[in-house]
């Protein structure tokens, strides 16, 4: 068993570069905020920006989207041939984010090895989701990134360090800066430094010791589990694209090409789950063009229903009214996830539209005559990766790591559709 981080060639801006137009939020945040959106546009204008390398979730489904698509594989193409990015060989960045809050969270830049990862429900890989994946929502991604030469990624994975020695004993004074720059929308503040080979060892010593199955079950007072290096926090479909993509090319190549691929590899940010600046809050549901009487009435006779305090809560909002419910025989272990399965079965039929919300204001902005919003509670982040080890993933979008604006902005690439060659990245 080795350690499934790993460095890699990390392109960024060249210095010319206007960093604050250049990196823009993860394409799933805002999908029912066309506002926010044309915002971004009109910031980036046409400077070179990740806009033009990514598809916000807000433009699937649309008449452009394949139009949009080729537009972002010729960019990704222009980029790479007019000097726009610099590479950065074999290695890892230590960053800093500032958040809304003026909290720091602090990460580490690096390639993961996607034969470590499984996305499937029952995975006992070292690197696991957290939450459900919604199969029929990869098929979109694939389409962008399967002819796409650069991967840019929104995906954050979890390591569950209580002591604090990995990520949080950094000192990068001595480090060699290579971004520091405000990000656009009041966003926060991103600096980034590139780690020594002596820092990058050290990290890998103390990943080494997380490896150990025995430590491993006690603990977290298991019998015999597998262990959980990695969970996914964020970008969770993001990545189960990746590895889709390369699962597809193994059937294409002989075991050595495949191997040596940089498919093979995904480049993520790793988090520590116990720093202070990581908060996490719940997910919430509003349900487009809906009849929200017949809606109500199904939901009562799904599930004995009461206000009383008996059971799960979640709270209904409609544009007359605000009120909470107790589900007294849930489904799932979390009301998000009970109410998730009713949607699931009650929506299947019809062609109302379901999206997944930040912010409680947000959803009260949201709902109207046929639009209905469902509210939910956070979980607690220590229960996280015990809760995945003992009963597999949660519910699908059951947390967020943060509020909408703290999300993971896109600044670094790597190519995944280099010629083959012998070496591993």
């Amino acid at each position: 068993m080795s350690i499934p981080l790993k460095k890699a060639n990390i392109l960024l801006p060249n210095k010319n570069i206007d960093l604050t137009k250049w990196t823009v939020i993860a394409c799933d945040q805002y999908t029912s905020n066309q506002e926010y959106w044309d915002n971004v546009e009109n910031i980036v204008g046409d400077n070179p920006s990740t806009l033009r390398l990514t598809l916000p979730e807000i433009y699937l489904e649309k008449e452009d989207e394949l139009e949009r698509i080729s537009n972002i594989n010729k960019t990704m193409t222009n980029y790479l041939s007019t000097g726009v990015l610099k590479e950065y060989k074999d290695t890892m960045f230590y960053i800093e984010r500032t958040l809304e809050n003026k909290k720091i969270r602090k990460g580490i830049i690096g390639v993961i090895d996607l034969e470590e990862y499984d996305f499937k429900e029952g995975s006992t890989s070292l690197i696991r989701a957290t939450e459900k994946t919604i199969i029929e929502r990869i098929p979109p991604r694939v389409k962008i990134r399967e002819n796409a030469r650069l991967e840019l990624p929104h995906i954050m994975l979890l390591i569950d360090d209580e002591e604090k020695n990995i990520i949080e004993s950094i000192n990068p004074k001595d480090m060699t800066k290579v971004y520091d720059f405000d990000l656009m929308n009041n966003s926060g503040h991103l600096v980034g430094y590139q780690l020594p080979e002596n820092e990058i060892n050290r990290i890998n010593a103390s990943l080494e010791k997380y490896l150990d199955k025995d430590l491993f079950n006690k603990k977290y007072g298991t019998k015999n589990k597998d262990v959980l290096l990695f969970a996914v926090g964020d970008g969770n479909h993001s990545l189960a694209t990746a590895k889709t993509i390369y699962e597809k090319l193994k059937e294409t190549l002989s075991e050595e090409e495949y191997l040596n691929h940089p498919s093979r590899y995904a480049l993520v940010e790793i988090v520590n789950l116990h720093s202070s600046s990581l908060d996490f809050e719940p997910i919430h549901r509003v349900v487009f063009d809906v009849d929200i009487k017949d809606l109500l009435n199904e939901l009562n006779k799904y599930y004995d229903l009461n206000t009383t305090g008996v059971g799960q809560n979640f709270k209904v909002i409609t544009a007359t009214e605000e009120k909470t419910y107790y589900i007294s025989n849930p489904k799932s272990n979390l009301a998000v996830g009970s109410i998730q399965i009713f949607l699931d079965e009650y929506l299947k039929d019809k062609s109302s539209k379901i999206d997944y919300i930040h912010e409680e204001d947000a959803v009260k902005e949201l709902v109207g005559d046929n639009n209905i919003g469902f509210v939910f509670d956070t979980i607690s982040k220590n229960d996280l990766f015990k809760t995945v080890i003992l009963e597999g993933s949660l519910p699908r979008k059951t947390f967020s790591m943060g509020v909408s604006n703290d999300k993971r902005f896109y600044l670094e690439s790597r190519e995944i559709k280099w010629q083959m060659t012998n070496s591993m990245l």
